[in-house]
């Protein structure tokens, strides 16, 4: 990469005035569970332990055999209706996706790296109701896949939970339900026998706190003969509303052909009311798409300019800010698994998905920021907020007009971290695509995604035998996220500076005009 500026995060950024921040929300913080925008699709996505035979559940909900929902560890898997049937593995560093098959006899060459995500379209016609997700065990999602699990539940709107009926919810699971517990998010259940059948594990057949057996006087009478697929049901929603009681309207069924059939039910009874709420929450035609918009009298007198430049200056200091402080708490945790956790050989897929959640939230910073943006600027010119067809007639406009400033041309790039801890990049279409672990809709922002990975040689160097070096990898960590930090600090200079340039052009052209043209 070829070294430019470097604007410094602790100089002010214009010494003639103070930044005036845009007006809107603030920025978040972190990743987490959000309503679903507009356009986006109806998914259940599927989370659990491992050794909880969620492929199977899957397989029994889609009338598939488990071995098609096989997926290299750690990638995503997508299963969307079609009438041809495919798979295809989406590898960042391509801007193609590749044929794949679990048992490696798809053509094509061989990955140099597990793809972020595997589609897998079939013939279904359940899947015309809403597409399924299928994640990695979420013993192996880390902070930064839990992240990752928490935002594709908010844009898909609902989580199947599969847990097997001799395993125990831990910690981070029920840190990640809580989360749930508190969206809009419908939650599913789905308990499984374990190794021993149906019998529910020691803590929770017996749980904490219990002060012996109760009285002779206080046992109910048996009504009956005990159903043990019931029974561990019963034990494990107790265990989790007795942390999570935000989940008392989930709804729960053990693995069974009859229970299975009526998840089915219940999950497209859900797809169809959350569609038909999705759909009145989104007109077809905002208001305002249409309409003749006049420019508030005088407002070419005013520093709109001015305050457009202070704004952007401002909001870029702040996502340099958030980014640079997420890298280190990301190099600690990276060091930390070196160390005391997955080692030399796990280091990869660490820091893939470290990559991947940053990558998130820097996207998710932008598009909040220059929406405030947008939003402030027109407010000023146009003489009061904007409806929200007047506001996507202003971002389409503002889009457009990226490439023809030299800021803005080669925003679709993807960073690709490498084998000798530097940062290449990848242009074209569908190279930001193929980093996606959960699609989702087509975006309609401002500006591409942000989009960082590691490369296939990256990839290689640590999961080979000879590289089990801690202290080694631990500098080769530091100087990648060093180089990362360098490169997205400038990008999202260059970001703010084209959309500055871009929003100052469809503003201007309105003024000169007396109406917004676009």
């Amino acid at each position: 990469m070829k070294p430019g500026p470097l604007p410094g995060v602790d100089v002010p950024d214009e010494p003639g005035g103070p930044a005036v921040p845009p007006r809107c929300a603030p920025l978040p913080t972190r990743l987490g569970v959000t309503e679903p925008p507009a356009g986006e699709p109806i998914a259940v996505v599927a989370a659990g332990p491992a050794g909880a035979a969620r492929r199977d559940v899957l397989a029994a909900l889609l009338g598939l055999a488990p071995e098609r929902l096989a997926v290299p560890p750690g990638s995503w898997l997508l299963v969307d209706h079609a009438r041809v049937s495919t798979r295809a593995a989406y590898v960042p560093g391509y801007r193609q996706p590749h044929a794949y098959a679990p048992d490696g006899s798809a053509a094509g060459p061989a990955l140099a790296r597990p793809p972020r995500r595997v589609e897998l379209t079939v013939a279904e016609p359940l899947l015309r109701r809403f597409a399924v997700v299928d994640t990695p065990d979420t013993g192996t999602l880390g902070l930064a896949g839990g992240r990752l699990l928490l935002d594709a539940v908010g844009r898909a709107g609902a989580l199947l939970f599969v847990i097997a009926a001799d395993q125990a919810f831990t910690a981070a699971e029920l840190r990640l339900l809580a989360e749930v517990a508190g969206s809009p998010a419908e939650v599913f259940v789905v308990v499984t026998p374990g190794l021993s059948g149906w019998a529910a594990p020691p803590e929770l057949a017996d749980p904490a706190g219990s002060t012996g057996p109760p009285e002779p006087a206080e046992l109910p009478e048996p009504a009956g003969p005990v159903d043990p697929a019931g029974a561990a049901v019963a034990a494990h929603r107790a265990a989790l509303l007795a942390a999570v009681p935000g989940l008392a309207r989930a709804r729960w069924c053990p693995a069974r052909p009859d229970d299975i059939e009526a998840l089915r039910r219940a999950i497209v009874g859900w797809a169809a009311d959350e569609g038909l709420r999705r759909g009145s929450a989104q007109p077809p035609e905002p208001p305002g798409a249409h309409d003749r918009v006049p420019v508030l009298p005088g407002a070419e007198a005013t520093d709109w300019a001015g305050q457009l430049e202070r704004q952007a200056r401002s909001c870029a200091q702040r996502i340099r800010q958030d980014v640079a402080l997420e890298l280190a708490d990301t190099h600690l945790r990276v060091v930390q698994e070196i160390v005391f956790g997955v080692g030399c050989a796990g280091l990869p897929q660490l820091l893939d998905r470290e990559l991947e959640a940053l990558s998130l939230l820097a996207t998710a910073l932008c598009d909040r920021a220059v929406r405030g943006i947008c939003d402030d600027a027109a407010e000023r010119v146009l003489g009061g907020p904007v409806s929200d067809g007047v506001r996507r007639r202003i971002v389409e406009a503002v889009r457009f007009g990226l490439d023809d400033h030299a800021a803005g041309r080669g925003l679709d790039r993807v960073l690709l971290v490498t084998s000798t801890a530097g940062v290449a990049e990848l242009t074209g279409l569908g190279a930001a695509d193929a980093l996606r672990g959960y699609p989702g809709a087509e975006r309609a922002e401002v500006l591409p995604p942000v989009a960082v990975a590691l490369s296939g040689p990256c990839w290689q160097r640590w999961r080979g035998p000879g590289n089990d070096d801690p202290g080694g990898a631990r500098t080769w960590a530091q100087r990648a996220l060093r180089e990362v930090e360098l490169e997205l600090t400038r990008e999202v200079s260059r970001r703010f500076e084209a959309v500055r340039l871009s929003l100052g052009t469809v503003l201007a052209d309105a003024l000169d005009h007396g109406i917004l043209l676009a």
